[in-house]
C-alpha cells in the first residue's frame, strides 16, 4: 500500500482550502439572506448566486486541498470531464437545497429536505472528484469513515441553511461562515483519511491532466470568481437601503400638485421696484373732495 501525503506543501493547502470554504459559505449566506428579503425575479437571482457561490466554494476547497495530495510510488492525473461534472453536481445540489429554503412554506420541513439533499450532494461531489483520480494502482475506502464523512456533510449543510434562515447580522454571518468552513474541511479530510491506495508500479503513461495543468488554473479562476462576486454583493444596496433611498427621494421631489392661485394677467414687481416705491395711500372710490372738513350747506 502506498503512503498517502495530504499536505505535500505543508499547511499551505489546508489553510487555503479552509479560506475558500469560508469565503464560499459567507457569500452564500449573504446571498440567501438577501433572497429572503426580496420577491419575484430578484429572489430567484439571489438564490442562484447563493447556489453558485456555495457550490463553487465547496468545490474549490476540495481541489485546493487536493493540490497537496500525493501518493508515493505513482503520479496522479485527473479525468477532466469527471472533474467538471463534480463541479456541476456541487452547484446543482446546493441549488436544490437553497431553493427549498428560499421558497418553502414550512421552514422546518424545507430545512430538513434542503440539508439532506445538499449534504448528500456535497459528499457525492467529493467522491466523484476522487473517482476522477488516475494513478498506478487501486483506490479503496474505509466504509465507516465514508459514512462519517457523509454525516458531517449533511450536518454542515443543514447548519448552513439554518444559519441562512435565522442569522442576518453581518457579524453573525461571518462567524457562521467560519464554522461552516471548518465543517466542510472536516468532511473533506475525513473522506480523505478513508482512502487506501494499493500501488502497482508501472512505466505506462497515465491519462488525464496533471494538477498544475488543470486543477490549479481552474481553482485560481473560481477563487477569483468568488472574490469578484463578494465585491458585487458588498456594494449592492440591501432592500432596507433601497427603501431608505426611495423615501429620501420622495421627500426632496417638488410637489407637482401645487396650483398657481395668482389672478390672470398678474405680473410680480421686481425686487428693486418694491424696495424704492412709495407707500401707496388708500383712497375711497369715486371723485375726491379736497374741501376742508366742516359743516356743509345744502341749497334749497
Amino acid at each position: 500500500m502506498g503512503h498517502l501525503d495530504h499536505a505535500t506543501f505543508g499547511w499551505l493547502t489546508p489553510a487555503l482550502s479552509y479560506a475558500m470554504a469560508c469565503i464560499g459559505a459567507a457569500l452564500g449566506l449573504r446571498c440567501t439572506v438577501r433572497a429572503l428579503d426580496a420577491t419575484g425575479r430578484s429572489r430567484r437571482n439571489w438564490l442562484l448566486t447563493a447556489a453558485s457561490a456555495l457550490g463553487t466554494g465547496i468545490w474549490t476547497m476540495h481541489f485546493v486541498a487536493m493540490l497537496g495530495f500525493g501518493v508515493t510510488g505513482t503520479d496522479i492525473r485527473y479525468d477532466v470531464p469527471l472533474t467538471l461534472l463534480s463541479l456541476l453536481i456541487a452547484m446543482a445540489v446546493v441549488g436544490v437545497g437553497v431553493f427549498a429554503v428560499g421558497y418553502g412554506r414550512d421552514s422546518r420541513r424545507s430545512l430538513l429536505i434542503g440539508g439532506l439533499t445538499t449534504g448528500v450532494g456535497v459528499a457525492s461531489m467529493h467522491y466523484m472528484g476522487m473517482a476522477a483520480l488516475r494513478l498506478h494502482g487501486q483506490v479503496r475506502y474505509d466504509p465507516m469513515l465514508v459514512a462519517l464523512s457523509v454525516v458531517i456533510a449533511v450536518v454542515a449543510a443543514t447548519a448552513a441553511l439554518w444559519a441562512a434562515l435565522n442569522i442576518h447580522a453581518p457579524t453573525a454571518v461571518a462567524l457562521a461562515s467560519l464554522v461552516m468552513g471548518a465543517a466542510v474541511s472536516s468532511m473533506h479530510y475525513t473522506g480523505m483519511f478513508a482512502v487506501r491506495v494499493d500501488v502497482a508500479p508501472s512505466a505506462a503513461p497515465l491519462p488525464g491532466a496533471s494538477v498544475m495543468q488543470f486543477i490549479f488554473p481552474l481553482a485560481v479562476g473560481l477563487g477569483s470568481y468568488l472574490f469578484i462576486t463578494s465585491a458585487f454583493v458588498a456594494l449592492s444596496p440591501t432592500a432596507r437601503e433601497r427603501a431608505a433611498y426611495a423615501s429620501a427621494g420622495r421627500l426632496t421631489e417638488p410637489d407637482d400638485r401645487a396650483v398657481d392661485v395668482a389672478p390672470p394677467g398678474f405680473r410680480p414687481e421686481p425686487p428693486e421696484t418694491r424696495a424704492t416705491a412709495p407707500t401707496a395711500r388708500a383712497y375711497p372710490s369715486g371723485p375726491v373732495d379736497d374741501a376742508p372738513a366742516g359743516p356743509r350747506h345744502v341749497r334749497a
